[in-house]
């Protein structure tokens, strides 16, 4: 993992989404940093200029209002968390506004929470939404809409928001600025033998095993978020560098290719908007479990699941949801849209196609889940 020469990854990317955390946001939770906001901004216009489309998802929200009012420590009550969201927001948006507009650019606030895109209609609106006000000129500003989360709808940290902002909008790159240089080998602050990981590829378990726990009092992001969200932005054949905020010009250096940070390289193609959409769910309705016949025609051989293969049902989900297809093991192998409901589904468990509608009294697919509507997992 040596020093990389001038990366075309980068270079050659189009449509960006930058990710920026709450310690850079907030100076380490002393306030909005407009200084270093204002330089994100000039960048982000600069890169604009240049034909490039560019996505924002700024953290801070929580931050900047425990700061305005006067809270030291990250309250733990959801009703505590969302309002100190709804006040630190105001100031958030408004600092990206000014800062923008001083530098000739329309923004726009867009908030999200994981039911947005878990659901094909609101999904499919928020990209249409985003991809029109890129179509402006205009840069969104996105973050996750702390007043309303809670803990089954939240994305848990803004980097897997920007991983999921990234395949929404088939983004070419996702770059996560943060605190720190980028990935070492192990804790640089701990270990001095650690050495800096210039370039990988996104997904690999061994960076996992590198990363370390959150970092920051103020955010809830830590390496490990950063190493996961590259992983799902590559899902979708977006590469990921993880880069110091704090670096100069370091959005137009990226761009040029400069091999700053640790640059996470996609190993696969872009997935179809809807098999995007599908592995981006964080939580499913349900699963199936098959047998070993079925698993690796699945997998191996990118088969339809038939209902002869079910072994088992879990969850609770109706016709349309999307659910995991689990092996024997539990290993998630694939997910994909369900053909039938749970209830329906467990008697269809190890019946032929054939016996459908004598079980059902209709027959609305011969499989539980078409290849056309499943993605492959890991």
């Amino acid at each position: 993992m040596t020093q990389t020469v001038a990366s075309p990854v980068l270079r050659d990317a189009r449509r960006i989404v930058v990710k920026v955390g709450s310690s850079l946001v907030t100076n380490e939770g002393r306030g909005l940093d407009e200084r270093a906001i204002g330089e994100w901004c000039r960048q982000l216009a600069a890169l604009v200029g240049e034909g490039r489309e560019v996505v924002m998802v700024s953290s801070g929200a929580v931050a900047e209002g425990m700061k305005r009012l006067g809270w030291s420590a990250r309250p733990k009550e959801i009703h505590e968390l969302q309002a100190a969201a709804a006040v630190g927001q105001m100031g958030l948006a408004q600092m990206y506004e000014s800062q923008l507009r001083q530098q000739g650019m329309g923004s726009a606030q867009v908030l999200l929470t994981h039911a947005d895109l878990a659901d094909r209609e609101r999904y499919l609106n928020a990209r249409s939404t985003l991809l029109t006000l890129l179509a402006l000129g205009v840069v969104p500003v996105i973050n996750e809409n702390d007043t309303v989360v809670n803990d089954e709808i939240k994305f848990g940290d803004n980097d897997t928001l920007g991983a999921l902002v990234a395949n929404l909008v088939e983004a070419d790159a996702l770059v996560i600025l943060t605190d720190q240089k980028g990935l070492y080998t192990a804790d640089p602050r701990s270990n001095p033998e650690a050495q800096f990981v210039h370039e990988g590829r996104a997904g690999d378990p061994a960076l996992e095993a590198m990363a370390g726990g959150a970092g920051s009092s103020i955010g809830r992001g830590g390496m490990l978020t950063k190493i996961l969200a590259a992983r799902r932005a590559a899902g979708s054949g977006a590469s990921t560098v993880i880069a110091w905020g704090r670096e100069p010009d370091v959005l137009l250096r990226l761009m040029r290719g400069e091999p700053i940070g640790t640059l996470l390289v996609a190993q696969t193609a872009k997935h179809h908007a809807r098999k995007r959409w599908m592995a981006d769910h964080l939580q499913l309705r349900g699963a199936v479990r098959v047998d070993a016949g079925a698993a690796a025609k699945v997998r191996g051989e990118g088969k339809s699941l038939l209902p002869i293969g079910m072994t088992g049902v879990e969850g609770e989900f109706s016709r349309g949801d999307v659910i995991a297809v689990r092996d024997e093991a539990g290993l998630e192998l694939a997910r994909g849209l369900a053909n039938y409901a749970s209830s329906e589904a467990r008697l269809l468990c190890r019946r032929a196609s054939s016996e459908i509608e004598g079980l059902l009294g209709y027959v609305a697919e011969p499989e539980m889940v078409h290849r056309d509507n499943m993605v492959l997992m890991g």
